[in-house]
């Protein structure tokens, strides 16, 4: 497509949210990171029940679409018991409105099966031991994050990356975590087969899959993490992604979910890294590059972010491959010349040497 001047016409990676969208995603945050315990699906009604001569309260509610459940409450006439769980749905209520005002105005909400596996790593205390998300769901995070629209690929896989060396106070089963969610995840088996299954999935080619990963020196190893009493998939370079995450949190289905993200400038450059690996994947290679470049533009034009800062401090190795993907980050970036320049500056003195577009018509 070409303009008035014969040249392309530059699209735009990303627009911001108007400040009192981010203001109510803020508000939301703000007070989901106090609420503690999240109810697991929807918010649900109580139910009072007397078939066996005694009278106890249930909650009621789907932990999945067309999924019924029920929960023991308390006793009738507990009280405080009741009027506690009254006050953990009517949140409920209050924060599926929110979330699903949101997802109208265009923020990044993923599906309920994505919720139920955050929350019961939420309600289980893992999520705020040194786990991260990262993978698409963490780029979907930030840009909420950071009150930025963009284009994003629906994903069927949860990445939550952790530290070897957790903080909790007590061993959490992350099999238990996700059995809690009544979805039926089942381990993948590893490769070779007898390796130690990293990730559990739902049925079906295309179900929910969630993949435990870690730092290691090679990729695809797998490593022990006795405090989850599981196993982890090893990737390179991060230690360096997980250094100081950030306290963040993540829209999925009716739920805002607290959790941390890697910080977002490391983020963009282990993408950028990701993008130039996987050479038998194109399609994914894109997604990661895209991601990388949008995250980057938003930094730069809205936060002032010196990428530069972040890359110095990136192992040599990441920084090597990461300077071959220029010239594709000029194309993604056309229509962001302040953020090419920050990459470029970042990536050293020869990647700065850039060729002009030209101004003649196809």
């Amino acid at each position: 497509m070409w303009g008035k001047k014969s040249m392309p016409v530059q699209h735009a990676l990303y627009r911001m949210h108007e400040l009192a969208f981010r203001t109510q995603y803020a508000e939301l945050k703000e007070r989901t990171a106090s609420a503690g315990r999240l109810l697991q699906g929807t918010p649900g009604s109580l139910q009072l029940r007397r078939g066996t001569g005694y009278a106890y309260w249930y909650r009621v509610f789907y932990p999945a679409p067309g999924k019924k459940a029920e929960q023991i409450v308390c006793k009738d006439g507990d009280t405080a018991a009741l009027d506690e769980v009254s006050r953990e749905i009517e949140f409920a209520q209050w924060t599926s409105a929110q979330v699903r005002n949101l997802r109208k105005l265009d923020f990044q909400v993923a599906d309920k099966g994505v919720a139920s596996v955050l929350v019961e790593l939420h309600n289980a205390g893992i999520l705020g031991a040194c786990l991260a998300l990262v993978g698409t769901l963490g780029f979907m995070a930030w840009l909420n994050e950071l009150g930025a629209m963009a284009v994003s690929a629906r994903t069927q896989d949860v990445d939550i990356a952790a530290r070897q060396k957790l903080r909790l106070a007590a061993p959490a089963s992350f099999l238990e975590a996700m059995e809690a969610t009544r979805l039926g995840f089942h381990p993948v088996p590893g490769i070779p087969s007898q390796a130690p299954s990293t990730s559990v999935k739902l049925k079906g080619r295309d179900g929910l899959r969630v993949d435990v990963l870690t730092h290691g020196e090679e990729l695809g190893k797998t490593v022990p993490l006795p405090q989850l009493k599981w196993h982890a998939e090893t990737v390179p370079h991060y230690d360096y992604l997980l250094a100081e995450p950030s306290r963040a949190a993540s829209l999925a289905g009716g739920h805002c979910i607290p959790l941390t993200l890697p910080q977002p400038e490391r983020f963009v450059w282990q993408k950028l890294y990701a993008s130039a690996e996987r050479k038998a994947k194109p399609e994914k290679a894109e997604k990661d590059l895209l991601q990388a470049a949008t995250l980057g533009a938003v930094l730069a034009e809205q936060q002032d972010e010196l990428l530069s800062d972040s890359f110095r401090d990136a192992p040599a190795a990441l920084k090597e491959v990461a300077r071959t993907r220029l010239p594709a980050l000029r194309r993604a970036l056309s229509g962001h010349p302040q953020a090419l320049e920050q990459f470029e500056l970042a990536l050293g003195p020869a990647a700065r040497k850039r060729s002009r577009p030209s101004s003649a018509g196809p």
